[in-house]
């Protein structure tokens, strides 16, 4: 009784807020890896005279490595606390964007991002500190994750518009060279704060029956973890897996290909770095209140909604070649699908055992990841066969009707079958 008490007094303090505040930090600027390829896209392609498909690859791998990394963190976190994973990380990061930066051949700079860059740097970076911070929360999980998330779109929003400065001043290797350095000298200070233990299961075990049972019971039975919405635990995160992957490919078409789209319409690199920035800046908006909303209606609504809100923007895209136009749909697309990544992590905690978190987490974010990396190079590849992206914004619509058919099956199961609802009214 009195382990409980203590663990349940240790959620949602000060300590957990400020902890919380350091993860948003840390994501932010671990986020660099992912965004700052996006923005020397139109460089690399020009220098290695390449394709606009190979020019994509960079961005590919970053993300292919973010996602497979983000396995390899969250078992390191469940196993020896997060501080771990984000002090490797940190040591990645920061040599990757030096190497990248000194890159003689695409080869190399390929190696960089999608090795020390993606698979350690940022995903150190993500999967843990979103299991770390579920960890730390209850009533209020929702709010916190879609904060802790926002990380990575406050990054999209920082680092873009600071990247293009130095890359018109410096050039792109000088300023992948002092990102690193910065990276280096801000992030390892930052990871002492992980030094204390989440209260809600031991660390590096995977927790007894009885530690299970008594986390359950303070959670008011709201899961059945070994039949989750009536399936098993792996038939559930496949299904999430290939939703995460399908919303993502259809996320990826701008967010990835902005710059360059803005730069075939004439409106230049610029003007698609800042419609890249508002996208972004206003997705932490979206994630904050989706952080909200899911803690009144729950994961997979939220998820479902910003899906559909997302299939949306998408088929606005079609038809808008003008810089006024784009600018307003690249906000409209922010604030529609800011939402919807932190809504897997949310499920993942809603019906899987805690003492999986970090790699239940890390294992659905990489599905994500993983469609980011598809829809990145796909939209590039479609761009080179075609000649424009008209067809390319058609392929993620249609990637993006799969992902609100999975998720809409989901939420009927959990509606008529065995999950947080049924087992509750039992309870």
């Amino acid at each position: 009784m009195s382990t409980v008490a203590s663990s349940s007094e240790a959620v949602e303090t000060p300590y957990a807020w400020a902890r919380l505040v350091v993860s948003l930090l840390l994501m932010t600027l671990g986020g660099s890896g992912m965004y700052s390829v996006t923005v020397v896209l139109p460089q690399i392609q020009a220098e290695f005279g390449i394709s606009r498909s190979d020019a994509s690859l960079p961005y590919t791998l970053t993300m292919l490595g973010f996602g497979l990394g983000g396995i390899l963190m969250g078992r390191l976190s469940d196993r020896f606390g997060v501080i771990v994973p984000l002090v490797v990380g940190t040591l990645g990061l920061g040599t990757g964007f030096i190497w990248a930066g000194s890159a003689d051949a695409l080869w190399q700079l390929n190696l960089a991002q999608g090795l020390l860059i993606g698979m350690l740097g940022t995903a150190a970076s993500f999967a843990p500190l979103v299991a770390d911070t579920s960890q730390w929360f209850t009533r209020r999980r929702g709010i916190a994750l879609a904060i802790c998330m926002s990380g990575n779109y406050l990054a999209g929003t920082v680092w873009p518009p600071v990247l293009q400065h130095f890359i018109d001043t410096v050039g792109w290797r000088q300023t992948y060279t002092g990102v690193g350095m910065f990276c280096l000298a801000a992030m390892l200070p930052l990871a002492l704060v992980y030094r204390r233990r989440p209260p809600s299961i031991a660390v590096g075990t995977p927790g007894t029956a009885a530690q299970r049972q008594t986390f359950f019971t303070r959670e008011a039975a709201r899961f059945d973890p070994s039949r989750p919405l009536g399936f098993s635990p792996g038939t559930l995160q496949t299904l999430l897996c290939i939703a995460g992957v399908a919303c993502c490919v259809a996320m990826a078409m701008p967010q990835v290909h902005i710059v360059a789209y803005c730069g075939d319409l004439g409106l230049g690199a610029a003007r698609g770095a800042e419609m890249l920035a508002l996208m972004l800046g206003l997705g932490i908006i979206s994630r904050l209140g989706s952080g909200w909303i899911s803690d009144h209606i729950g994961g997979l609504r939220t998820l479902l909604l910003g899906s559909v809100l997302q299939g949306i923007a998408l088929l606005m895209f079609l038809p808008s070649k003008g810089l006024v136009s784009l600018y307003i749909i690249s906000g409209m697309f922010g604030l529609f699908q800011g939402g919807i990544v932190p809504a897997y992590a949310l499920i993942v905690r809603e019906y899987f055992s805690p003492a999986e978190a970090g790699a239940r987490v890390g294992t659905v974010l990489m599905a994500t990841l993983f469609g980011m990396a598809l829809g990145g190079w796909m939209s590039g590849a479609i761009f080179d066969l075609s000649g424009s992206y008209q067809a390319a914004f058609i392929n993620g619509i249609a990637w993006n009707l799969l992902n609100i058919s999975i998720i809409g099956f989901l939420l009927y199961r959990s509606r008529r079958g065995p999950g947080p609802a049924g087992l509750t009214a039992r309870a």
